[in-house]
């Protein structure tokens, strides 16, 4: 084994992860900020990705039992304030199902996750059982991918607002509300992680941990190009066309 990183140069690697591997380079992200997807495509990427965003305080609640600090529980339950909200018709979660809603989608039907790709579902139950079963550490540093969310945050929107006639900055409400939550909660999981790594084996983990959460983010990407784009849809997923109402008469 190599001898121990400094902090700055784990940061460095952490965030070449990032470079190489963040699903700002997926094909189907640049299809979507460039105006190329279709109404359909942008609804099934909206009803898929709700199944990630359900998740993640779920995801954020079994990383919580595991700190045994104090203040970093004080730190990381935020994170589930954040997506749950303080009171009902708040939080994330709650702006992602208006985006749901002005595409069409009745909201017990996307809440129900009936019609998500069967790759979705795998790839963010992965996500939660890895949280669930790793390190507290790894679990923290898989978290890190928003250190590099407000730049395709950024470009999501101003793609989005300018190619697209159905959102508008009401219905894309969830991203504008993230980057200044994700800026807080990347800095204290990078000093976490920073803190914490203090063998070249555990720095080694908390890379290949980041590694892994951005092939989950990469591989729901995967899934709706398969099925929407390629039009290989799977068995039970959502058909365009149906549930959701038509383009122009979403509730």
């Amino acid at each position: 084994m190599s001898a121990l990183m400094s902090p700055e140069d784990l940061e460095t690697a952490l965030r070449n992860v990032g470079a190489e591997r963040y699903h700002n380079r997926h094909r189907f992200h640049r299809r979507q900020y460039s105006g190329q997807c279709t109404y359909e495509e942008i609804q099934a990427w909206a009803l898929n990705r709700y199944y990630y965003q359900s998740m993640i305080p779920i995801k954020d609640a079994t990383v919580l039992t595991r700190l045994t600090d104090t203040e970093d529980r004080r730190q990381w339950r935020k994170r589930i304030e954040d997506h749950d909200g303080l009171k009902p018709g708040d939080g994330g979660i709650e702006r992602w199902l208006k985006l749901t809603d002005s595409l069409g989608f009745p909201r017990d039907y996307v809440v129900s996750t009936e019609g998500i790709l069967p790759a979705t579902r795998f790839a963010v139950d992965a996500y939660v059982e890895f949280c669930r079963t790793r390190s507290p550490l790894e679990a923290v540093a898989s978290s890190l991918t928003e250190l590099f969310s407000p730049n395709i945050i950024s470009e999501r929107m101003s793609g989005m607002l300018a190619n697209y006639d159905f959102v508008s900055k009401e219905t894309l409400a969830y991203f504008s509300q993230r980057p200044p939550q994700a800026k807080r909660d990347s800095e204290w999981a990078l000093d976490y992680v920073k803190a914490h790594a203090g063998t070249r084996a555990e720095q080694e983990l908390a890379i290949k941990a980041l590694e892994f959460k951005c092939n989950v983010l990469w591989a729901q990407l995967d899934a709706l190009w398969s099925a929407y784009v390629d039009k290989a849809l799977p068995p039970g997923a959502w058909v365009p066309g149906t549930i959701a109402a038509e383009r122009g008469k979403a509730a």
